[in-house]
């Protein structure tokens, strides 16, 4: 993972955390059936990161150019907070955001690959990508991860931010004492991925 200098303080601030989709939580490929319909695979450690993240203080949003049914069933399982689709200017979804979660810019980061991303990365406190992402857009992160969109960066990116908020010790413990619960605890732990 390469990150600069001052990307652990950074990241100590963040309490948004938006993402792209294709390329990011995806490998970027998009499979059509033969009806048309559109296929995509999520990584389930990048799921788990974000209920994680969720349920430390984080909120999460995804902001994507492409529409996508299966996409909007993601987000709802994922309980993201807020999600918009077919944005390919996507900076007045992030002034919305920080309107709407009364957030500053400093407070935010955004994972993003591609052209479409850098002027939300431009203008967020935690800029962050992944190993396959575009130069132009590894030129503007403060963090990217070591491995490519769809196969965990996402879940490398949000544990980064949890170790720098002091958070991700307390969520491996927890997982380490999860034999000594018994099946009542252990139902109360409902976390997607």
């Amino acid at each position: 993972m390469r990150f600069t200098q001052d990307a652990y303080e950074r990241a100590k601030k963040v309490k948004m955390l938006i993402l792209d989709v294709d390329g990011v939580l995806t490998d970027g490929y998009v499979f059509v059936g033969a009806e048309g319909e559109l296929f995509k695979s999520f990584n389930v450690r990048d799921g788990l990161g974000i209920t994680l993240a969720q349920k430390h203080g984080i909120k999460t949003a995804i902001i994507t150019g492409r529409e996508s049914k299966m996409l909007a069933f993601r987000a709802k399982e994922l309980k993201i907070n807020a999600f918009y689709q077919n944005k390919k200017n996507k900076i007045p979804a992030y002034k919305e955001l920080l309107e709407e979660y009364d957030l500053k810019p400093q407070e935010v980061a955004y994972v993003g690959d591609d052209l479409f991303d850098l002027a939300v990365m431009h203008s967020v406190g935690f800029p962050a990508t992944v190993a396959d992402a575009t130069d132009e857009a590894k030129s503007v992160a403060i963090l990217e991860s070591d491995f490519n969109g769809g196969h965990g960066a996402v879940r490398q990116i949000i544990e980064f931010i949890l170790k720098a908020q002091d958070k991700w010790q307390e969520i491996v413990d927890y997982y380490m004492m999860m034999d000594t619960m018994d099946n009542k605890d252990n139902e109360q732990v409902n976390i997607s991925q």
